[in-house]
């Protein structure tokens, strides 16, 4: 019955996916309402929303327009389910921004096995990725996928691999323009960004630790799923499909390195996850299997939330 719900891509499932996202950011953000004493605030509230709903389908369009996915509304309900594992996301502006732009970087990077403007996506991917760096700056180990993109498609040109460093230019011009106003320094950012810390003991309360053991759990679920159907799907898509498993071990990586370690970081995996937790349920099998599948990952998202209120 759940699995039906989403199995088509409809105005109202559209709507009813923004509805929750925002029904449960809201949830989120009214445990502290000093937001609410500014105008600026609640304009910078609005605009994370929508850049976080903007994530949802910018992710939804990546897996139709590449045909990694039927025609269903699975990728979007996915992303939800995931974004409530860890609500604290909501108040992230930094990883939000970043997080989008990487996206914007993998529709490029997806879309690079037409072989059309091959050279304009390189290095607009390369852009975004070093732009996304300058919110959060282990984004920038995504410049991995670049390259990776390169040797699928077009390795011959050897222009093709000059353009990411182009790229890593404009980036750091604009990096050095930054630190020189926030820092007054030109390589303040830098050093304040760049930290590693392979430690993971972050977490504040038992609850925290149960939403990563689950989440954890279910990207392996999914993850080793992605790997044993791969073989199956369509010989075209395959580059297409291991770009997203690439995506999602990069995300994996930021989480590990990262210095100022939370949950949050996690949000780099939802995105790619959500594809393969949709190509898992779109593959011909029982279907109570997959409605179990469905409602015991909504019962532990909704316990995630809930919980960690």
């Amino acid at each position: 019955m759940i699995t039906s719900v989403f199995k088509k891509y409809t105005p109202i499932n559209l709507i009813f996916v923004v509805i929750l996202i925002l029904v449960f950011f809201l949830v989120y953000e009214f445990q502290d309402l000093s937001w609410t004493s500014s105008v600026v605030s609640i304009l910078k509230k609005i605009g994370l929303f929508f850049i976080l709903l903007g994530s949802v389908f910018l992710t939804d369009f990546i897996e139709k327009k590449n045909g990694m996915s039927k025609d269903s509304s699975y990728s979007m309900f996915f992303f939800f389910l995931f974004l409530i594992f860890f609500p604290s996301v909501f108040n992230n502006t930094s990883l939000i921004i970043s997080n989008f732009f990487i996206l914007l970087a993998l529709r490029r990077l997806v879309s690079l096995q037409s072989l059309k403007a091959s050279k304009e996506k390189i290095f607009d991917a390369s852009l975004w990725i070093f732009l996304a760096s300058l919110f959060y700056f282990w984004s920038i180990l995504f410049i991995i996928l670049v390259f990776i993109s390169i040797v699928f498609h077009v390795s011959r040109d050897y222009r093709n691999w000059v353009l990411p460093f182009i790229a890593f230019f404009v980036a750091c011009i604009i990096s050095i323009f930054l630190s020189l106003i926030l820092y007054n320094n030109a390589f303040g950012f830098i050093n304040t960004n760049v930290i590693m810390n392979f430690k993971i003991d972050y977490f504040t309360n038992n609850y925290q630790n149960i939403a990563f053991s689950i989440y954890a759990t279910t990207c392996l679920f999914f993850v080793i799923s992605m790997f044993a159907s791969l073989s199956n799907k369509p010989l075209v898509l395959h580059s297409s499909f291991k770009k997203v498993i690439g995506f999602f071990f990069i995300g994996v990586l930021i989480f590990l390195v990262s210095s100022n370690k939370s949950n949050d970081l996690l949000l780099f995996t939802m995105a790619p996850l959500s594809i393969m937790a949709t190509s898992h349920i779109e593959v011909k099998q029982l279907k109570l299997k997959q409605e179990i599948v469905l409602f015991v990952l909504i019962a532990c998202s909704l316990f995630a939330f809930f919980s960690q209120l």
